[in-house]
């Protein structure tokens, strides 16, 4: 097939630095499955690595942080003169931004098919201010009439949330789909020793949000600290300005001159993180779609201690290679913390479940192969 006989599919993604690191399983498995893939996006820093992975790229003038209705209907404009000349087949939609405005733009524009992928419900999903419940009590009723149209569909990635939008819309269910995560390679994430011991790490690698359950790791291991027990803690990540919960950086700071504590910044490469890390920590709120960086830990072979929250509670599995606590509550969090720390048999069976856990259900290839399927089935037959 020559490349102007290629079907075109583009991504949306508000961010290129989010692309890059979870959605290019996608994009390849669309280019194997025999698209002509681009990406539109806030270019950033990631561009030239778009480019030099050989996909189209469309820069984007919107920001997440503005959500206001001359914001929206400026993103809208832009995307639909996008669409309007690239003519895609297909549009794939990342997070419930670009799939809202996205939405909207497409159908303007009468793309054929619409992909939306929904990674959990974010901090509208669990923050307690009247206006973002508000808007998400608002939207939970409107976005599934414009996503779960005919010739489109929704991608999730936990039963859970699939159940919760079947439920907004339950004559559209066969329309939603459950796809396991952004798939993890299994080669460059391949099993870690664990590191001497004592002392005992643990290790929270994401953004520094407060929907994240930053606060409480840092609460937990402060207090065992205080009683005696030796553990050390280190973050990996750096402040999201674009989230309304981001981690101020004073606040990081001096989180970071608290005793055991080291905080790193922006990592390149997170499997030097856990090679010096014991336990691999998650103290989410909520709003969960399938962690990566749970995903990514468990691959390497590190036992998880982890809220039981949807989406978290899928990779991080109570008793299998994770404890799961109580969300919001420092205290439990500090206790399975401390029952990991001390059990050097534990950790390690834990560690081998996890590995065995995501080569069976997460890898790459999975996730390729899945999404790929799914782009043919919106393709018309013959």
């Amino acid at each position: 097939m020559t490349a102007s006989a290629r079907p075109k599919l583009i991504f949306l993604v508000s961010e290129d630095w989010y692309f890059w690191s979870h959605r290019l399983p996608m994009a390849r498995a669309a280019r194997a499955a025999g698209f002509d893939v681009a990406v539109a996006t806030r270019i950033a820093a990631h561009g030239e690595r778009i480019r030099q992975e050989g996909f189209a790229l469309h820069a984007l003038h919107w920001r997440r942080e503005q959500l206001g209705p001359w914001a929206s209907v400026a993103a809208i404009a832009e995307i639909y003169r996008l669409y309007r000349r690239e003519r895609p087949r297909i549009v794939h939609h990342v997070a419930l931004k670009p799939a809202l405005l996205g939405g909207i733009a497409a159908r303007l524009a009468r793309v054929p098919a619409v992909v939306s992928m929904i990674a959990g419900t974010g901090y509208g999903g669990v923050d307690k201010r009247w206006h973002v419940r508000a808007i998400s009590a608002s939207l939970r009723f409107l976005w599934p009439a414009l996503l779960l149209r005919r010739n489109c569909r929704v991608i999730v990635q936990n039963d859970e949330d699939r159940l919760a939008i079947a439920a907004l819309r339950p004559h559209s269910a066969d329309r939603i789909v459950v796809i396991r995560g952004s798939g993890v390679d299994l080669d460059h994430f391949g099993p870690l020793p664990e590191p001497p011991a004592p002392p005992i790490v643990v290790a929270y690698v994401g953004r520094m949000i407060a929907i994240k359950g930053v606060a409480l790791i840092v609460a937990a291991q402060q207090g065992l600290r205080n009683r005696g027990v030796e553990v050390r803690l280190t973050l990996a990540g750096k402040p999201d300005p674009s989230n309304p919960t981001s981690l101020d950086g004073d606040q990081l700071a001096g989180w970071a001159k608290l005793p055991g504590i080291a905080w790193l910044g922006h990592q390149d490469d997170v499997r030097a993180v856990w090679a010096t890390a014991h336990i691999a920590v998650l103290a989410s709120l909520g709003g969960e779609g399938l962690p990566k960086t749970l995903l990514e830990a468990a691959a390497i072979g590190r036992p998880i201690v982890a809220t039981d929250v949807p989406g978290t509670r899928d990779i991080a599995r109570a008793g299998v290679n994770a404890l799961l606590v109580r969300s919001g509550d420092s205290v439990a969090l500090a206790a399975a913390i401390e029952q990991l720390a001390g059990d050097r048999a534990l950790r390690q069976c834990f560690a081998e479940a996890g590995r065995r856990l995501v080569e069976r259900e997460y890898s790459d290839h999975a996730v390729e192969a899945a999404t790929a399927a799914l782009y043919r089935s919106l393709m018309p037959s013959g």
